[in-house]
């Protein structure tokens, strides 16, 4: 690490004031300074990985109940709370309750956090700092005088929540009500912006440490322009598109901001890169740490939550006082954020048992999670599982190993996004540098096919019953025996039956065999220990899947793509299924709205309710023309997967 901490740290005891993923990653820094850690966690979290990894442990009603964490950091003598990302990172009124108990906050003063952590103070502050903002309108402007588009967003909190995109004065109300029930849910406050919305850009960001004594660093830029509607989905360090003189002024500008309030910790600026023009705006400043800090961790060698620590127990940062120019790259790094989430089946957050987890490793691979096998994932907090990073000595190296790493990971039981992220890091698109911010929301992605995924099902499932160990012999219990499933008899060819019969020859290890005709060798079979690889030489090309087989199915991860083979028969006499008027919900959630009644007659496409899912908004609308003729759903009420919510009759069948 190229800046560390000259003096031992003040602190004996830290609570991290986090769930997941980052508060493993504060607790792995503070246990290598030798600082005692603290845990919080819900009943819902009571033996969640991170309060494993803690020295100690407390249960609070709620991550974000501001009275509870405080008097749990009181409790067990915390010197320090850092607060990670999300939950009560940015609130205000968490700083001050922290500094009125005694206790160090890991992040700059609640006056900074009031300035910064909201957009449109932090538009004043970035004028008086001679930053360049996006042009905006005040809200009781007439809309029919809007440039459009335009950008509807939440004035406090981030990740995506409480944005609209509109397009005409006509769509401005609707827009208006979602993004600011959206952000009254995520940040209890539903102040709005309305801006200029740049449809080709760059999103930019770039991170700054300052500390007690005037001096603020800036460590480089990142560009996080793939993202889908304002979520980002992948980051990059350093960015790959601006020559020299931008990234300089970049940094300049965010310096320029963070001293101007007397910055102190880790934050971001966040900046727009206009493709048209090649301005940049001021966005936001995140008054945190990043879920992206990781990207600029490895190009920079630093660790910047022990910087967090350093200079919120009052120490010093090297470099010159002014600290204008970023530090020196070395190589570049991907991150890729794997969600909870039906990808190629409209983004659709996840839940239930995450079966198998396997997560990538090897130079260059490095790899921040929570997600363990046999954990359940509930939709009651954000849907990220973990993230994946690749570091290279230049950015075709990196996005190549992270290639590499996507098809090593495999999460069964659990739909996950990381097939649609391998396409991505896959694409001419991305390799070429060439997405934008909206290109994502342009743009849709092929979904893999099933068919050699299929191949994997089927052999595996022949194998698993098969008396044959290698080319010969008998074999003990394995990782693929069957929970009972038994096929027809292990001599070859067998007939398997998946989504549709398949034909396996030969399911023997090192045996040359065929699956519906297709050459396939298997090379090898992870019987030893957990992780159930196979490994098959299709039409003479090695693959490598995750394969799961159970009773009932059977499942496949390819290129980190989860696909479920369910044997026809089981599901034969499971019942009807929903008919084609019935709207059911696509995911666990909540009900927030309902905008009809039984009889109403309403048009394909009218919307009907509204529910939200890890404090995002999803509509709920008529399948086409017709009548209501059922009313299921009611507002503030839980729902589960595939619930009736409405029943709309066409009106031809009425």
């Amino acid at each position: 690490m190229s800046r560390t901490m000259r003096t031992p740290l003040p602190f004996r005891t830290l609570l991290v004031a986090n769930r997941g993923e980052i508060a493993l990653r504060v607790f792995r820094t503070a246990a290598r300074l030798g600082v005692r850690t603290v845990a919080i966690h819900t009943d819902l979290d009571a033996t969640a990985p991170h309060v494993r990894a803690a020295d100690d442990a407390v249960r609070v009603g709620s991550y974000l109940d501001v009275d509870e964490v405080v008097a749990a950091a009181v409790a067990v003598g915390a010197d320090a709370v850092h607060p990670g990302y999300g939950f009560l990172s940015e609130r205000s009124a968490f700083a001050s309750a922290l500094e009125a108990a005694g206790v160090t906050l890991v992040g700059p003063s609640a006056q900074v956090m009031e300035q910064m952590g909201r957009k449109d103070l932090a538009r004043d502050v970035a004028v008086a700092a001679g930053v360049p903002v996006v042009p905006s309108y005040a809200l009781d402007d007439d809309p029919a005088t809007f440039a459009y588009p335009v950008l509807v967003k939440a004035a406090a909190g981030g990740g995506g929540k409480g944005m609209r995109v509109v397009r005409s004065a006509a769509e401005l109300p609707e827009a208006r009500a979602a993004a600011a029930r959206e952000a009254a849910s995520a940040f209890g406050d539903d102040t709005l912006l309305v801006e200029k919305y740049v449809e080709r850009g760059r999103h930019l960001e770039v991170q700054v440490v300052g500390d007690a004594h005037g001096t603020v660093l800036a460590f480089g830029e990142r560009d996080c322009s793939t993202q889908r509607r304002h979520q980002k989905v992948l980051e990059e360090a350093p960015a790959p598109t601006i020559d020299e003189a931008t990234r300089a002024e970049i940094a300049r500008a965010a310096v320029a901001l963070a001293s101007r309030v007397g910055y102190v910790g880790a934050g971001t600026v966040e900046l727009l890169l206009d493709d048209a023009t090649g301005e940049f705006y001021f966005l936001e400043m995140n008054t945190r740490l990043q879920v992206e800090h990781p990207v600029t961790e490895l190009v920079h060698g630093v660790d910047l939550v022990e910087l967090q620590l350093h200079v919120a127990s009052g120490g010093r940062l090297d470099g010159p006082i002014d600290g204008h120019g970023p530090s020196t790259p070395s190589g570049h790094a991907i991150e890729a954020r794997v969600y909870a989430e039906d990808a190629f089946g409209g983004f659709l957050p996840q839940a239930g048992r995450a079966d198998l987890v396997r997560w990538p490793s090897g130079p260059g691979i490095r790899v921040d999670h929570a997600l363990e096998s046999g954990q359940v994932v509930s939709t009651s907090y954000d849907p990220m599982l973990g993230k994946v990073i690749a570091h290279g000595p230049d950015r075709e190296s990196a996005r190549q190993a992270l290639l590499r790493a996507l098809e090593g990971t495999a999460v069964t039981g659990l739909t996950t996004n990381t097939g649609f992220l391998r396409a991505l890091v896959a694409s001419d698109e991305f390799r070429d540098a060439a997405i934008d911010t909206a290109w994502l929301d342009r743009h849709e992605l092929a979904p893999p096919t099933a068919d050699e995924a299929r191949l994997f099902a089927a052999w595996t499932s022949a194998y698993a019953v098969s008396p044959a160990a290698g080319a010969g012999g008998d074999r003990a219990s394995h990782p693929f025996q069957a929970d009972g499933w038994r096929l027809a008899g292990p001599s070859a060819p067998v007939v398997v039956e998946l989504d549709r019969p398949v034909t396996v020859e030969h399911a023997r290890l090192g045996v040359p065999g065929t699956v519906d005709d297709v050459r396939v060798t298997a090379v090898a079979v992870d019987e030893l220990r957990p992780g159930h690889e196979v490994v098959l030489e299709v039409d003479g090309r090695r693959r490598r899947a995750v394969v799961d087989v159970r009773a009932h199915t059977v499942e496949v991860v390819l290129d980190g793509q989860r696909h479920v083979f369910t044997r026809p028969d089981v599901t034969a006499d499971s019942g009807p299924a929903a008919g084609d008027g019935s709207v059911v919900a696509p995911m666990p959630g909540t009900v927030l709205d309902v905008r009809v009644a039984e009889g109403q007659q309403v048009t394909a496409g009218e919307l009907l309710g509204v529910m939200e899912a890890m404090k995002m908004e999803f509509a709920l609308t008529a399948p086409y023309d017709g009548v209501v003729t059922a009313v299921d759903a009611v507002a503030g009420k839980q729902v589960a997967l595939g619930a009736r919510l409405f029943e709309v009759t066409g009106t031809d069948q009425a």
